[in-house]
């Protein structure tokens, strides 16, 4: 999940996951991106409030040992941060990308990749994450199907 550029960083990283962690023509690694569904997204910002389209979808699609992932450039969104608190709730474990300062999120998630950048350089920071994107799917399906084709 993510907002802006993040948004569309995470749907890529969910298609990236989706598509190169293959067995028999199954994914090993089922990923969706909460920032994909604009009719859902806008449902819930307009009769719940926009700090909850993310935890909302969460508390519906997840379950515990789950993964959420988000990508921030401030790390300070509120939908975010909502996010991640339900996800603490449920059992979920957390990862962020982050730039900048890390914000808040830093000391909210489990696991952390931070892109340190001056505040206001989404560029390099929107980069690195898709660089990442690629770098973790593409080694996360290698390791995957070696070990299931064991």
């Amino acid at each position: 999940m993510g907002n802006g550029g993040s948004a569309s960083t995470a749907s890529h990283f969910a298609t990236d996951l989706m598509h190169c962690s293959l067995i028999n023509h199954r994914p090993i690694i089922r990923a969706i991106s909460l920032s994909d569904n604009i009719s859902l997204i806008t449902a819930i910002g307009n009769d719940k409030g926009y700090e909850y389209v993310f935890s909302h979808q969460l508390e519906r699609v997840a379950d515990k040992g789950d993964i959420l992932m988000a990508i921030s450039a401030s790390g300070n969104s509120k939908n975010l941060i909502e996010a991640f608190k339900t996800a603490r709730k449920m059992g979920v474990t957390t990862v962020a990308l982050l730039g900048f300062d890390g914000g808040k999120m830093t000391k909210m998630a489990d696991h952390v990749i931070h892109v340190r950048t001056p505040k206001g350089e989404y560029g390099p920071v929107e980069d690195t994450h898709l660089f990442l994107d690629h770098m973790l799917s593409f080694y996360m399906g290698l390791v995957l199907n070696s070990e299931t084709s064991k």
